[in-house]
């Protein structure tokens, strides 16, 4: 049986520590007028941090005839190295009466002093305790990171941050002085949460500031010039989801600079916006997981319906819902849509319709027809009032297959909202395989906001 009594050690040391006898170096630390010479103990620093042991060896050979040692922290502040000498002396570490921005500057001074114990430690302290403070100071917290190998839990949280809340950090970043390293995880991430467009632009943004000598319209570059910024960004290209961009923004913003993508690249991107019945490859980057729990709160239908209803609202028809690479595209969602009206929430009768949504405008109302896995609705950019209202058009969707979807202009509804009628009457194209009576297993009322 072993029993270990490390309370009465650690503080034996401590007491060695703030001995004046014994000591056979001397530790300068700080810079003018903040400097402040410590006395230590060679065999306790060897063993305790491997980057003071290489240090104290060097001094060593040059030192023959046993003559006090002395080294200099200029870097490390006295405050921050008296606790350091704490730490490695009796294993004690008190972060109460300490800032968080203390807190870092020992985290940097111990990654100096390779004592990765304490590193990982106090990483894991300011993530769990003072992220608040971090995401305050983000642009000297990335800034500093990145500049210590050691610091990968630091640099995960500030890429974590990034991702999760891009426009808020770019506005306390200078994107362009990202480093490459940063940038590349961040891009990397199928959870960063901007548009694929957005990304593109930045890359491209980033690439310029680091060659200040490229003109900034790509019309007037050379081929040295595309070579030079296709060697910048070469680490970055393979992580845009260039497929997930649509036909207008590929038009615009990657066809004047297709020579900086590969020749098979940028033929595949081409034929995928040309040609519906191009074959996609086996290596093409899904689009980002981009989170929207904020666009819509619905029983009845999911988000590529709703993208599909935002492109007719904005007129961005959908010619060929049958193309290959549909499940490539970044949905399209500009709006968020504000529940005024559940029938399993407010019931279906007509006096509640008027009560939550007349004077309305910009609505869309979602209906699932029972006993089939049928979707119908309609978009009205009128105010709906007593009398009633048609919407600028109609719409169908069986077992909520995009590709088959159905859109008509104009439409109209009887008042009956437990039982409909269905009849082609007043609108282009039919929406439903027959005409007369069904009934209502769910319908929904958004108004429509932009985001």
């Amino acid at each position: 049986m072993s029993t270990q009594f490390l309370s009465k050690l650690s503080q034996n040391y401590i007491e060695l520590l703030e001995d004046n006898e014994y000591y056979d170096i001397t530790i300068e630390v700080g810079k003018d007028p903040n400097v402040k010479i410590f006395r230590s103990h060679k065999s306790i620093l060897c063993y305790r941090s491997p980057y003071l042991r290489r240090t104290l060896a060097s001094n060593n050979n040059q030192n023959k005839d046993n003559v006090l040692i002395n080294i200099k922290f200029p870097n490390i502040s006295p405050e921050v190295f008296q606790i350091i000498l704490r730490y490695i002396y009796g294993g004690i570490l008190s972060l109460n009466v300490q800032d968080p921005s203390e807190i870092f500057q020992i985290l940097l001074a111990a990654d100096d002093l390779f004592l990765q114990e304490l590193v990982d430690y106090l990483q894991k302290y300011l993530i769990e305790n003072k992220s608040e403070w971090m995401e305050q100071h983000f642009e000297f917290i990335h800034r500093t990171s990145f500049q210590y190998n050691s610091l990968l839990e630091i640099q995960q949280f500030c890429t974590d941050l990034m991702a999760k809340s891009p426009e808020k950090v770019f506005k306390s970043l200078d994107f362009t002085s990202l480093p490459k390293k940063s940038l590349v995880q961040l891009i990397k991430r199928d959870d960063l949460q901007m548009k694929e467009i957005e990304v593109w632009e930045h890359v491209l943004k980033w690439g310029l500031a680091q060659n200040p000598t490229l003109l900034p319209d790509p019309n007037d570059w050379s081929d040295d010039d595309f070579k030079t910024m296709e060697n910048i960004l070469q680490n970055c290209l393979p992580w845009i989801r260039f497929f997930s961009l649509s036909s207008k923004e590929f038009l615009q913003k990657v066809r004047p600079y297709k020579k900086l993508l590969k020749r098979e690249i940028y033929e595949n991107l081409l034929n995928s916006h040309l040609d519906s019945d191009s074959e996609p490859t086996d290596n093409i980057l899904y689009p980002r997981n981009i989170k929207f729990k904020s666009i819509i709160d619905s029983k009845i239908v999911n988000l590529n319906i709703i993208s599909a209803i935002s492109k007719w609202i904005d007129k961005i028809y959908i010619i060929n819902y049958n193309s290959k690479f549909d499940h490539l595209r970044e949905l399209y969602l500009p709006y968020k849509f504000q529940l005024l009206l559940s029938g399993s929430r407010d019931g279906f009768t007509s006096k509640k319709f008027h009560e939550l949504c007349d004077g309305k405008p910009n609505t869309i109302t979602l209906i699932k027809v029972k006993g089939a896995e049928e979707i119908i609705g309609g978009y009205n950019p009128l105010k709906w009032e007593s009398s009633g209202g048609y919407g600028s058009f109609i719409f169908s969707f069986k077992n909520k297959d995009i590709k088959n979807a159905i859109i008509s202009n104009m439409g109209e509804t009887n008042q009956d909202y437990t039982e409909m009628v269905y009849k082609k009457c007043h609108y282009e194209k039919r929406i439903r395989d027959t005409d007369g009576e069904f009934i209502i297993e769910e319908y929904e009322i958004f108004q429509i906001l932009k985001r």
